[in-house]
């Protein structure tokens, strides 16, 4: 019985069958199970032994917490997390969930024995069945495919195409704000979901839309959506390069130049402001080692609100993360040396069920707990007030505003709904010279970086920044190129530019401790003509 009940949720889990479809898998199982006599088979004989099949069977057991927990299962987001570090993360309830998850595995893995030990048929079987199981998983697939990267003839296609961003002076430089909305992608615009993506829509009409930013494999997560809008790389873990494999990170992506060096040498004062802690999957690390003059998350923050006890699990309600981000925007502007840029990460958004305000909940009624679109709705109609409030006391002159979320959102109430669509990320740039427009282009999260660069004026050679192309351009896209399949494919054999990113956290060979290190610093692989071939503009 408990192993026809996982077989069927690890159904439900894999499909988008209802959840109820479980119990008629589970009673096909028992059904067959009580029609061949499992475990009690007429010439039964017992044997004490230890199934093959358990180790795959655990194996099995994450990969369905994964999937069942965030919907898509993204192996360089696991691996990263364990490095960079999840002290301080929100997410009590998963725990809870996880220890569910293991007790009931700990029960089909003693079924199995069980059945092993006293039915020669199930002996016989379940070696083969082992193998099936290691085969079928996805889990192993997805380290079998990144092992690929050992034995590739090019491990370096994406760092020949990466472009080191400008360093040019920027002349009358525009403040900048950086709204990332967490998990709101651009899908939530369609019918289905009603009017919860209705105040992103009225923000758009006032400035440059942009549709079809999908998501590549390395940009899904807080952390990877941010660094691949703001450095134009995805987030490749550390891996075997961390220096130390037991250890937290103590840098993030530390060899390339991100959106905060470039900005820090143009005179920027630069904050970033989140609800979650800062100590969560490296934030912190990230924006401290990219020259943010002010990092504040939960632990900076949480002691500046009115009452204490108006938090949740992760952190603070975006209605007071934004009271606290226009006050640090006043702040900021009051200073006379030079320009600012604030980026702010909420939280309303956060799967499985989001965390909506105080004050949402007086406009819009009672929340269930369950359903997303109400934080959506939430999460989208506070952007707008702040927005808002914020273009009333002035505070928005000359200021480049940039609404995105940070990746696609994990598994939520209306997943199957989401999961039937094509799905893209939330890009709203509203400013100065910034004319109302819809801008549809196959694009991904790199892309971001550059077109951010455009729009603030920096001069771009070919368009391009990091591995993006900006979106205002008519330059192709590496996705436009080569489609994004493609760029997955190379980005599990890619090797040259994980090195890149962690240039400088690596362990560093010396032949004599007593002299520095011989070692040459990396340099940029050049394009080769065949290369260059693929940056040709689009003709329309």
């Amino acid at each position: 019985m408990l192993i026809g009940l996982c077989l069927g949720y690890t159904v439900t889990v894999m499909t988008r069958l209802p959840w109820w479809t479980l119990f008629f898998v589970a009673t096909a199982w028992i059904g067959v199970g009580l029609k061949l006599r499992w475990g009690r088979p007429a010439n039964a004989r017992y044997r004490k032994m230890w199934p093959w099949s358990l180790l795959p069977l655990s194996l099995w057991g994450v990969y369905v917490y994964l999937a069942d927990s965030f919907g898509i299962v993204d192996l360089g987001a696991v691996f990263f997390h364990l490095q960079a570090g999840m002290a301080e993360h929100g997410g009590a309830g998963k725990m809870l969930i996880a220890v569910l998850y293991t007790l009931i595995m700990i029960g089909v893995l003693a079924a199995v024995t069980w059945l092993s030990r006293h039915d020669q048929r199930w002996r016989l079987a379940e070696r083969f069945f082992a193998i099936l199981l290691l085969a079928s998983n996805p889990l192993l697939y997805g380290l079998g495919q990144r092992s690929a990267s050992i034995v590739t003839d090019d491990g370096a296609w994406l760092d020949r195409r990466y472009k080191p961003p400008p360093a040019e002076e920027l002349r009358n430089a525009p403040n900048l704000l950086i709204l990332y909305l967490e998990s709101i992608e651009r899908t939530y615009a369609n019918e289905l979901f009603g009017d919860a993506y209705a105040d992103l829509d009225a923000l758009g009409e006032q400035g440059a839309v942009f549709e079809g930013v999908r998501q590549m494999d390395n940009t899904g997560w807080t952390m990877a959506g941010m660094i691949a809008s703001q450095c134009g790389v995805p987030l490749m873990p550390a891996g075997l390069l961390h220096d130390s494999q037991f250890d937290p990170l103590s840098k993030v992506v530390p060899g390339v130049d991100c959106l905060g060096d470039i900005l820090a040498e143009q005179g920027y004062q630069l904050s970033y402001l989140g609800g979650a802690s800062s100590q969560f999957a490296g934030k912190g690390l990230f924006y401290r080692g990219h020259q943010f003059n002010t990092v504040k998350g939960r632990e900076e923050l949480e002691p500046l609100l009115e009452d204490p006890e108006y938090v949740n699990s992760w952190g603070l309600y975006d209605d007071t993360l934004y009271d606290i981000t226009a006050d640090e925007i006043r702040r900021l502007d009051k200073r006379d040396n030079g320009p600012w840029g604030v980026v702010s990460l909420n939280l309303a958004g956060h799967a499985p069920n989001g965390y909506p305000s105080q004050s949402c909940v007086e406009r819009q009624g009672e929340f269930d707990g369950q359903d997303i679109l109400y934080s959506v709705e939430c999460a989208t109609w506070l952007a707008r007030d702040l927005i808002e409030r914020l273009r009333t006391e002035g505070l928005l002159d000359n200021t480049l505003v940039v609404i995105l979320s940070d990746h696609l959102t994990m598994r939520v109430s209306v997943w199957d709904q989401l999961t039937a669509l094509d799905r893209d990320n939330t890009l709203i740039m509203l400013g100065n010279g910034i004319e109302p427009q819809r801008i549809r282009r196959d694009a991904t999260m790199l892309d971001v970086f550059p077109t951010l660069l455009d729009a603030l004026g920096f001069p771009l050679e070919r368009d391009r920044a990091g591995l993006g192309t900006s979106l205002f351009s008519s330059n192709r896209t590496l996705v436009e190129a080569h489609g994004i399949e493609v760029l997955n494919e190379r980005l599990r054999e890619e090797t040259a530019l994980q090195h890149r990113l962690w240039e400088g956290i690596s362990p560093q060979r010396r032949d004599d401790p007593d002299e520095p290190s011989q070692q040459p610093p990396q340099e940029q692989t050049l394009e080769t003509p065949a290369d260059e071939a693929d940056e040709v503009e689009l003709t329309h």
